[in-house]
Parts: structure tokens; sequence; C-alpha cells
């Protein structure tokens, strides 16, 4: 079994120290760095799966180091460090691709379980070679579903083409564009940029896409990239597209012209060559019918388009799925756990998962964590995959346009209490993070859960901090 390799960088020699002999302890591989410059280093000499990092550092500070690591080791996953006065820092960090945060003094017992969620989600390549000329590794696409996807991902990979991807939620648009950029014999050795064009306001948005330059605005200390120049050479993913306001439409539609913009503040024309990938999923036509999409920037995106498949379209690779899935689940718990009996793989089968592989993940993950005997049974599932009731999916419940396009189900009325449910949740959520001044660690004791699944709610609920 592969020893999860880990870097801690922290200028303060007994946080650093007591993080070494805690990560030690667990058997991790620990690295340490003192500053961010030096942690660049160790990242040139190594690979490494986690890297924890302080946010206020010597030379390099923890954002960039960040950005750093976004952009040439985009496997690797960053958890950030940071004292109670400096959460603001740690939401920003989150912004631009961080895993998650944590607050000082760290306890043995939040820092293992973020661990664990960190490992769960890391890259199908762990264990294996690091690199692959098979651009579809670590992507389970065996169903002739998926394979008719990746014959046209190699017809187009040396195209400049602009590719549009369509989907929905949890059916892998971030693993296929990620394919097209490795099958890309002129790209891959260049960058792979990403962004959720959703997760962020107009205004952050328009600087994280074109950058800006200092004094353009409240906050501009310095001059900054935006992700269009990181990815100059490279693929760009521009998740979440429908998101766009307008005016960002607008500019979208210049550099997809002309492949080129101004940053926020500046009059000096930057030129770059870059191949978009745009992903969404709602069918962007229903929105320019809609007036909520403009029509010539959907004919400029919409050169080649691909349409995954759901899942309940490609259960020939659920078998080999749910198997990939248990054993990545129960190597990092630690769990002896080697199969899932019959009667829970029938139930596995007949469920229409519209959360997709997602969804899925989250299933065999529970079902690990839950099951007392080496092999999971039909009692370690979900309720919902257990006495299914196929609730519509949550973009039918908003009224927007779905991809799969079905009718609205019998049990609508159920799906709307459980959205109504959400309210006072959301309300409950923010008045505690606001009477604790977003100490998430006392905001999920108040609320008697565990940190992690605050903020998963934190980010399921879209809540922001305002102040």
């Amino acid at each position: 079994m592969v020893r999860h390799r880990i870097l801690v960088v922290d200028d303060d020699p007994l946080i650093r120290g007591s993080l070494y002999e805690m990560l030690r302890g667990q058997r991790y591989d620990v690295e340490i760095a003192s500053d961010g410059a030096e942690a660049l280093d160790h990242l040139k000499r190594r690979s490494f799966h986690l890297v924890f990092t302080d946010w206020k550092m010597p030379q390099v500070d923890g954002l960039s180091l960040l950005q750093h690591i976004k952009l040439h080791h985009p496997g690797v996953l960053v958890v950030l460090i940071t004292g109670f006065g400096t959460i603001s820092s740690a939401v920003e960090a989150i912004r631009h691709g961080a895993f998650d945060y944590l607050t000082k003094p760290i306890q043995a017992e939040e820092l293992e379980a973020t661990i664990q969620r960190a490992f769960l989600h890391l890259t199908p390549s762990i264990g294996s070679s690091e690199a692959s000329d098979d651009p579809f590794a670590g992507i389970i696409g065996g169903d002739p579903a998926m394979q008719k996807l990746f014959e046209m991902i190699r017809a187009v990979a040396n195209s400049p083409a602009t590719v549009l991807l369509e989907g929905e939620s949890g059916t892998g648009k971030r693993l296929i564009a990620q394919a097209i950029h490795r099958a890309d014999a002129k790209r891959r050795a260049h960058p792979f940029v990403e962004i959720s064009c959703g997760a962020l306001p107009e205004t952050l948005l328009e600087s994280e896409l074109f950058g800006h330059v200092r004094g353009s605005f409240t906050g501009a200390i310095r001059d900054k990239e935006g992700r269009f120049e990181l990815a100059d050479g490279g693929t760009i993913l521009l998740d979440e597209i429908d998101a766009f306001s307008p005016a960002l439409q607008v500019k979208l539609l210049r550099v997809l012209q002309e492949r080129t913009f101004e940053r926020v503040g500046d009059t000096r024309t930057i030129k770059i060559d870059v191949r978009i990938v745009a992903a969404t999923n709602h069918r962007l036509l229903d929105l320019v019918k809609q007036g909520k999409f403009r029509e010539d920037l959907y004919y400029r995106l919409n050169v080649i388009t691909m349409t995954l498949p759901p899942l309940r379209q490609r259960k020939g690779d659920l078998p080999r799925l749910i198997d990939y899935f248990l054993t990545r689940s129960a190597a990092t718990m630690g769990k002896t756990i080697t199969a899932v009996n019959p009667e829970a793989r029938e139930l596995l089968a007949r469920y229409d998962w519209p959360g997709n592989v997602r969804e899925l993940e989250h299933a065999i993950e529970r079902a690990v964590i839950l099951a007392k005997h080496p092999t999971i049974t039909a009692d370690d599932l979900p309720e919902s995959v257990r006495t299914p009731t196929d609730l519509p999916s949550a973009e039918a419940q908003n009224g927007q346009s779905p991809l799969n396009g079905d009718a609205a189900s019998p049990n609508a009325a159920d799906a709307a209490l459980k959205e109504a449910l959400k309210i006072p949740e959301r309300e409950l959520i923010l008045k505690t993070l606001e009477e604790v001044r977003w100490n998430r660690s006392e905001a999920a004791r108040r609320l008697g859960v565990h940190r992690s699944t605050l903020y998963q709610k934190i980010r399921q609920l879209g809540i922001l901090r305002t102040s």
C-alpha cells in the first residue's frame, strides 16, 4: 500500500514540529519546510499528495504557494493553516482552490478527519504510475456510452476547437476536460487551469479570469495574472459557464473570437493561445431561448458539444465503480472490507443515481464507515438507495432546465418540502456562524456536528460571509 506523502509548510518551528510529530505518528510520509520558497524546492524534488501550509510567511506566502501548486501540481490538495483572526484569508484561499483550512491551535482529531476526507478525493492515480500516455487513465468508462465519448475526444484532441461539455451534476465533466487536455499532443505539457464560475460573485470572477492591475479596485494591492494568462499554451476549464453575467458574456465572446483581453483596470491588450472547455449542467440552448444566455456566445461555444451520459445510462460501469470506491474508501479508512453482498449490489444496480457518480462515491464511502463486517450489506446503504423515491433533480425543483429532460415526478411535493426545509437550516447555520464571528470549530460545537460536516453544509447551502 502506498504511503501518503504530506508536506508541512510553516515558519513557526513549534507548529511545524508539532504537525510533523502528529503526522509521523499516523505513519504518513512527511516532509517539512520553513517557508514557501523552501516548499517550492521540495515540490521540485518529489511529488506529494497533500500540502498543509500557513497563510502568513516570508518570501512566498500561503496564497502564492497555493496558486503555484494549482498551476504546476494540479493533483495535489492544499489545506490552509490560519489563525482565528484571519478566517477571511481562509475563505479567500478556498475560493482559489484550497481543499480546506484548519484554525490554530490544531486538534489531532480535526487534522486526521481532514486528511481522511482529502485522501478520499485524491485522483485515482495514487498508487499507479505518476505519468501515463493514456489520456483516459483513471477514468472508468468501459460502457459503450463512455467509449463513444472517448472516441469523440480522440477525434478532436489535436484541433484548437472550443469544447462544450453538457451533463448532469456528478457525471465527471472535470475528468473529461482533463482527458481532452491530456489527449492534445500540443497542449498536454502546458497548464490545465480550471475555475468554478458559479462559486464567485461577478466582480471577483472577472478578476479571477482576466487578472487585474494594482489600484484597479479596493484590495488590489498588486498586479495579478488571471486564469486565462495562467493557462496560456494549455487548456482552461470554465465550469458552470451558465453563471456568467451578461457583461462577462460579452468579454468571453471577445476572448473566443480574438483570443485577446485586458486585465481589470489596464489598457494593455494581452493575447493568449488557449483551448477553452466550457461545462454546464443545463442545456445552454434552453437558456438562450429564455434570454438568459447570449445566442452569439452560445454558437461560439458550441463548436464541439459533448454530452456526458448520466450513470443510469451507463450501468455497465457500475460494478467497476462500486469496487473501485470500495477499495479506495476501505484503504483510506483503514478498514478490512472486501466485498458487497448480492442483495446490496442488486439495490445499487436498481437505483437511478440522480446524483450520478458523485452520489455513488458518497454512498459507498458511507457504507464503508458504517459497516461492521468485511462485507457491505443492504443495511449499510443510504435509505435513499434502499427505498428509492425517484425524486426530480435539483434543477427541476428550481424550475430550471435539467439535462435529463424528465417530466416532474409524482413525488415533487416531497422534493419541494426538502427544499423548503433547507431555508431554516441555512438561517440557523448562518446565525450561529455570525454569533461566533465565523469561528467554524465553535459553530460546529454549538450545532452539535463535526467541523467537516458543517463545512459541507456551508458549501451545499451557499453560505458566504458578508462582513
